[in-house]
């Protein structure tokens, strides 16, 4: 690994103009290319203070060996290099979007003498019209749609020159799904013109089409041909067909690319929208990993500038308008860049309301699904769930294999409803059945380190019991949760099968069951407080760890520094998704911890008045005015109230003062009063 110093430019040789910049390793190779406004100012953050960069600069200046620059006269005149060096070298610390799948597209090779309609994939071909992308199922279809009513060539080079030699047309050619120029059915220009007029439709002008057809089928009927005007009737429903398959989303006249994404620290999900004739034409979607720590508008200005870097342009040519969830950086210069790319103007903004934001709306569902279904299918494979145990084994340098780990979280709000998680995976995939939740109260909830000691301690003290053989009621119950607080099983039941008994000992969930390593939600302060947890319990054969959110980042105890997993790690993937569990498992029982908290009664603090009876009692009296005005004999009258219970009523009100027995019943949250 080089040292930054020793290939560090002086100060006063690097320019302050605009322009494009390039590190090389020891090989030679382009491993990074960047622009910048001032060369001299973007190339001295890299080397002023290396320990201070984030994990992937720092990464990237370390295995480089040289920097070079190119002056350019613009920002627009640097965008436009630092695209054509990426496309050129394809540095490994750039972001580069690839296709999570090789997407189809109608193709209409009008270069040649007789054009041919076919389904194509890879580069694109001059003299050739593109429509799509599409999903390889909807193409076929809409193809063989088509041919019905525009029967163009649709047979290879070989079949038509067989059947050129021969005399007779293919299979398509007899019913009636190819014109057969190869026969001379058609002339070379006619059989051009039907073409022309299938990409026409394609492109968006198929209320022509379906209108002339309408006007001749009504001809034909006038004139009694009624089989000429059923075939025409039958295009009519094929045009339709291909015509409706996609919905109307946007005014006619809309010729717009909607893009939008999501993201996680590592990942990041992108769709975009293909919208011809205020229809979507086409759908493509790339999940990209973030090796560079970037923004979202940078992470949006390369999307754009790869998406539309080629000549031929990704999707056939430049729509009017480009919508993005955010403005990107450099949003002028890439707006000059694409216009003169079209030759005519092209609008990027945000849309902020109506039919083009809900839209947006869409595709950003569908961008967070594909994310989602991304880490799904890599968590379920057993060969990368394998690797990513190894990974961090190896880089934790632990003696043991991680055969169950542990996700610690503290939620809260302001330090209230203070809540905790524990999730846990075995063999890399979750065990629902052990998740547990901790309600943290007292000295333990001022604040998230002594929250996460406090957790420690109950959940090990609970390990320690189990080990010794000797339990402890109250420890038992420290570590324990209660049943509205257990996770839920698949029938609704509590996973946790202990059982309340005053005779017989009761057999207990394995929530003492040791893990081979800790994981905190936090950085250095947690881990301390966690490590010191298992410390006062004399436990010294559980590891522990935390990942720290901003940068990603795996502390150590009392260590100064963290390790740093390579961005792409198997291993880290595996923590994140721990760590997100556990997160998620925490705030869902902190919500619901602080629903139960937002309403609050008069009524609450009387002993032995549940539920069911101050319902009863609110629908006898109507209010809680009536309620505290009620004698003991009056208080008797209503449902499942005895003279108890009234007597108790009242010796409440009578403690509490009238001033309490006016409080109704309130949304916290709101404000809105329930009960009066």
């Amino acid at each position: 690994m080089a040292n930054p110093a020793s290939y560090r430019p002086q100060t006063g040789e690097i320019p302050t103009n605009p322009g494009v910049y390039r590190f090389r390793d020891p090989n030679g190779r382009v491993i990074y290319v960047g622009k910048a406004k001032s060369l001299r100012s973007r190339l001295n953050s890299y080397f002023a203070n290396p320990a201070g960069l984030l994990p992937k600069t720092y990464a990237m200046v370390h295995a480089a060996s040289s920097v070079e620059w190119t002056v350019v006269g613009s920002e627009l005149e640097s965008l436009q290099l630092e695209y054509t060096w990426i496309k050129e070298f394809k540095p490994r610390y750039n972001v580069v979007f690839r296709d999570d799948k090789t997407y189809p597209y109608l193709a209409v090779t009008m270069g040649e003498k007789y054009p041919r309609v076919q389904v194509m994939r890879g580069d694109r071909r001059k003299g050739t019209r593109y429509f799509g992308p599409y999903t390889a199922g909807a193409i076929r279809e809409t193809m063989d749609t088509l041919l019905r009513v525009f029967p163009v060539r649709s047979c290879s080079a070989g079949v038509f020159k067989r059947a050129e030699a021969s005399g007779r047309p293919c299979l398509l050619g007899y019913i009636d799904k190819c014109s057969a120029p190869c026969v001379k059915r058609i002339s070379p220009e006619d059989h051009r013109a039907l073409a022309d007029d299938f990409c026409a439709f394609m492109g968006g002008e198929a209320k022509r089409f379906i209108g002339k057809l309408e006007k001749q089928m009504a001809e034909a009927v006038a004139e009694l041909n009624y089989e000429r005007a059923a075939r025409l009737r039958d295009d009519i429903t094929a045009l339709r067909k291909v015509f409706e398959r996609n919905a109307v989303v946007l005014a006619e006249a809309t010729d717009a690319d909607v893009f939008a994404l999501h993201e996680d620290e590592l990942e990041a999900a992108v769709q975009v929208f293909h919208v011809r004739g205020g229809r979507v034409r086409g759908q493509r979607g790339w999940v990209v990993e973030k090796v560079e720590d970037s923004t979202t508008p940078d992470l949006v200005e390369h999307l754009l500038q790869q998406v539309y870097g080629d000549e031929g342009q990704s999707h056939g040519r430049l729509p009017r308008e480009v919508l993005v969830p955010v403005a990107p950086t450099n949003q002028a210069e890439l707006t000059e860049w694409l216009g003169g790319m079209r030759g005519a103007k092209v609008d990027i903004r945000v849309p902020q309301r109506g039919d083009k934001a809900a839209l947006m709306s869409t595709v950003r569902e569908n961008a967070e699904h594909a994310l989602k279904l991304h880490k799904t299918r890599r968590a379920g494979d057993l060969t990368v769930r394998s690797q990513a145990l190894q990974e961090l084994q190896e880089a934790l340098d632990l003696p043991v294999p991680l055969l169950r780990i542990e996700c610690y979280d503290v939620s809260h709000v302001q330090g209230t409803n203070v809540v905790a998680s524990m999730v846990v995976v075995e063999d890399g995939l979750p065990k629902k059945s052990d998740y547990r939740k901790f309600s943290i109260t007292g000295a333990a909830a001022t604040d998230d380190t002594a929250a996460m000691h406090d957790v420690l301690t109950r959940r090990f003290r609970y390990y320690l019991q189990d080990k010794s053989g000797q339990v402890d009621e109250s420890v038992l119950n420290a570590g324990r949760q209660e049943p509205d607080e257990l996770e839920q099983g698949p029938q609704g039941l509590p996973q946790d099968d202990a059982l309340l008994d005053t005779t017989t000992p009761a057999p207990r969930a394995k929530f003492a069951y040791p893990p081979n390593l800790v994981v905190v939600d936090g950085g250095k302060p947690q881990v301390n407080a966690a490590a010191r947890a298992l410390a006062d319990l004399g436990i010294d054969d559980v590891y522990v760890v935390g990942l720290a959110k901003r940068l990603e980042e795996v502390w150590l105890p009392d260590s100064d520094f963290p390790v740093i997993l390579p961005r792409t790690s198997q291993g880290l993937y595996l923590l994140q998704r721990i760590r997100d569990e556990a997160h998620r498992f925490a705030i869902s029982f902190h919500r619901q911890k602080r629903g139960k908290a937002m309403t609050v009664s008069a009524l609450d603090g009387v002993p032995g008045l549940g539920a069911s009876k101050r319902k009863a009692l609110l629908a006898h009296f109507g209010s809680v005015k009536g309620v505290k005005t009620a004698t003991v004999a009056e208080l008797s009258e209503a449902k499942g109230i005895g003279p108890a219970l009234a007597s108790a009523i009242v010796n409440h009100f009578s403690a509490t003062g009238p001033e309490a027995a006016n409080v109704p019943a309130i949304n916290m949250t709101t404000g809105e009063v329930i009960e009066t």
